[in-house]
């Protein structure tokens, strides 16, 4: 594997500090000695590496842009550069430190009682509890205002009923962010692990996200204490608020992939003879190449910009949603181009192009598909609902 050094041809380093470049750096050099040495074996057997979790822990990685709690307080482009530099180790990777910070972290943070925060968020930034979100149902995916579980007061108590599936941590997780219809309206919940009434078990035989832990549970009376209500976590809005902020990870998270997969098909292409010359000097695979370099780059100044406007607190759903359908879904053709430059060796987990490709199906598809960030945006422009 060649070494790493990053994909800047528009200089867009003079634009990070110092700290953010550090950081950068820092996950990187973790990413590149700790996890891509031994990601293909844990594809392979469609497990995660856990032992990993306590270096990640006290690296700060996760929550690492929320404030208090034994939480780092970094910036959003901070938080960005880290999702980038874990995704370009793995989707798997990218995707357990993101559901931890944005959908498990962000709500108790954002939501939750102080008894709360102080209980589960310095715990889960050291990685000492895993959380999972609860939100997609089987039938409720693009349509979560449409979900058939239900929360129902029982005295001091909750009594949830319902199923919760394709849940990454889903079957591993301490606690689980669970949303239900409370009285006719969404409301989240915390669910700790092994409450009674909560069945929770993998989803086997994945093609795609092997190296994470994809699951669903199923909530059968399954009683809380009144105390785990996330008592300002009520309606649509505050399960939304969550998904943006895991949104805005993606966004920079697939521009990681899709680095990784630049970087091996051009170090590929420049090795690979055919003809008497490397490939690199043939021009269809140079204009594959330059359309790859272009197309991240164009990526990169989107998310940086989302990143400029979220640590002002400028930024909108619309927006994000607009760097989610770009992002993933141009990260998703550039690893398939990546594939088709390395020809039958692309297929060998000895390279990273179709890991890469697999994974980037279903994150095409996660938190807002792309036809689905399309409608919003298609929405915020002219003003008119298509979905």
């Amino acid at each position: 594997m060649q070494p790493y050094d990053g994909v800047d041809f528009l200089q867009l380093d003079d634009f990070l500090s110092d700290q953010e470049k550090q950081i950068r750096q820092t996950v990187r050099t973790f990413v590149s000695e700790k996890f891509l040495p031994i990601v293909a074996k844990h594809y392979q057997a469609g497990t995660f590496p856990w032992n990993l979790i306590p270096e990640i822990g006290e690296m700060g990685l996760l929550g690492c842009n929320l404030q208090g709690y034994d939480c780092a307080g970094l910036n959003h482009i901070e938080y960005g550069l880290i999702m980038m530099e874990l995704e370009r180790g793995d989707s798997g990777l990218r995707s357990l430190a993101s559901v931890q910070t944005s959908l498990c972290m962000y709500p108790i943070h954002t939501f939750g009682t102080e008894d709360q925060k102080k209980k589960w968020l310095p715990a889960m930034a050291r990685g000492e509890k895993i959380g999972c979100f609860g939100l997609t149902e089987p039938d409720f995916g693009s349509n979560p205002s449409g979900m058939l579980t239900t929360a129902v007061r029982k005295g001091k108590s909750f009594v949830l009923n319902g199923t919760k599936r394709w849940i990454t941590n889903a079957g591993v997780a301490d606690l689980s962010i669970v949303w239900a219809k409370l009285d006719g309206e969404i409301q989240g919940f915390i669910v700790p692990k092994n409450t009674p009434g909560y069945i929770a078990k993998e989803i086997p035989n994945k093609l795609s996200l092997r190296a994470s832990v994809t699951g669903e549970f199923i909530l059968e009376n399954c009683e809380i204490p009144a105390d785990c209500i996330l008592p300002e976590a009520r309606g649509l809005k505050a399960a939304l608020m969550c998904l943006s902020s895991a949104r805005y990870g993606i966004v920079w998270g697939a521009l990681g992939a899709a680095m990784a997969c630049y970087h091996e098909a051009l170090h590929y292409a420049k090795e690979r003879e055919m003809f008497g010359v490397p490939i690199a000097q043939k021009q269809l695979v140079q204009s594959k190449l330059v359309w790859m370099i272009t197309e991240i780059t164009k990526g990169q100044l989107l998310a940086l910009r989302l990143g400029q406007l979220k640590n002002t607190g400028k930024l909108k759903p619309h927006q994000i949603s607009m760097g989610k359908m770009n992002n993933v879904g141009t990260a998703l053709e550039i690893a398939r181009v990546a594939r088709d430059i390395l020809g039958a060796n692309g297929i060998s987990d000895e390279y990273q192009c179709m890991r890469h490709m697999c994974n980037l199906e279903s994150v095409n598809t996660y938190e807002g598909t792309y036809d689905i960030h399309k409608l919003i945006i298609g929405e915020k422009i002219t003003g008119l609902a298509a979905y």
